[in-house]
């Protein structure tokens, strides 16, 4: 495997790549000698699929968010170009002037239904994460998305949102131009919207930067994302004042798509590809594609009053408290 490649791989990947590199070693020797190892190749991919069922059945939350993090995961970008039949990026708040490329979004057709599409963008390499600010959106971002989401409104078209940010950015521009106000904003704004609203945390759900574009009538996950009130290295250092425990830190947040299903914070677990939906991005999207279209089905049946209140009812009963007597 080149170095570049290796790179990429996740540590408890290496077990699993070391065993399919003498596979191919082993293929290559026997053609070259022209010797029939066909029944020891054979136990040794059974060998392969077994070992990578049982590495991505159990991985710990830790292991999830390294995942949800890789490189090659598949980006809003990716899925909106292989969900829709035709698709126009929009750009500017129509405030500042400026236009956030952390936060993407315009109108598509999904199986010749038009609908607004948006979400957090990340970059494929150091420049273009650069360029993107890592998925981290600014003010100017998120009002970006709103105006976006009241163009689906008064057209009646559905809203589908896509998270993958660690969080929103945290800088003293970002401040000076009312980061907490934007979204805000939106978190207030999205309860009011008459059209239906589909949220899919699609990587990395971090903090009040995923929250902004994250209230909706559904709320799917991919089973090997995360979504979390701060990533396990701020609360690591925030609780112990050191990063390095963020693996506990990332057990007691409960971030993964099991957690928050059992807390019924989540609707749908979307199953991805095995080995993750960077193994396989087409079917990781066709899996999206289909779960999107069947809430929208039920969704549609609902009139505007119906979704508005379940969307709200939805949000009040997240949280669980315990009163203790004196």
């Amino acid at each position: 495997m080149p170095t570049s490649e290796r790179r990429l791989l996740l540590d408890f990947e290496k077990p699993l790549v070391d065993l399919e590199e003498r596979i191919k070693q082993i293929r290559d020797l026997a053609e070259e000698s022209e010797v029939d190892v066909s029944d020891q190749i054979q136990k040794l991919e059974e060998r392969a699929d077994q070992l990578r069922q049982e590495i991505f059945q159990n991985l710990t939350p830790a292991q999830r968010l390294q995942v949800a993090r890789h490189p090659r995961r598949p980006s809003t970008l990716d899925y909106i170009q292989s969900m829709t039949d035709e698709w126009i990026e929009l750009h500017g708040d129509r405030l500042t002037g400026t236009d956030d490329r952390a936060l993407v979004g315009g109108i598509g057709r999904l199986d010749g239904r038009p609908v607004v599409l948006l979400g957090h963008q990340k970059g494929r390499d150091t420049k273009d994460n650069v360029a993107r600010n890592f998925g981290m959106a600014s003010p100017g971002g998120y009002r970006k998305a709103m105006r976006l989401m009241n163009h689906a409104n008064r057209f009646g078209m559905p809203i589908l949102t896509f998270i993958d940010t660690p969080g929103a950015y945290a800088g003293l521009e970002a401040e000076r131009l009312g980061q907490g106000e934007a979204i805000a904003y939106n978190l207030r704004e999205m309860f009011r919207l008459d059209v239906p609203i589909l949220c899919t945390v699609i990587g990395e759900g971090g903090s009040g930067g995923a929250l902004g574009i994250g209230v909706g009538d559904r709320l799917m996950m991919f089973e090997h994302s995360v979504y979390t009130v701060a990533s396990p290295e701020a609360c690591a250092a925030i609780l112990w004042k050191d990063a390095a425990k963020s693996p506990q830190a990332a057990e007691a947040l409960r971030i993964t798509a099991q957690d928050l299903k059992q807390l019924g914070i989540l609707d749908q677990i979307l199953p991805e590809p095995l080995g993750g939906a960077h193994a396989n991005p087409l079917q990781a999207a066709a899996t999206l594609k289909a779960a999107i279209l069947e809430n929208l089905a039920q969704l549609d049946s609902l009139t505007n009053a119906q979704r508005r209140d379940l969307r709200y009812q939805k949000f009040r009963k997240i949280g669980i408290f315990q009163e203790m007597s004196a």
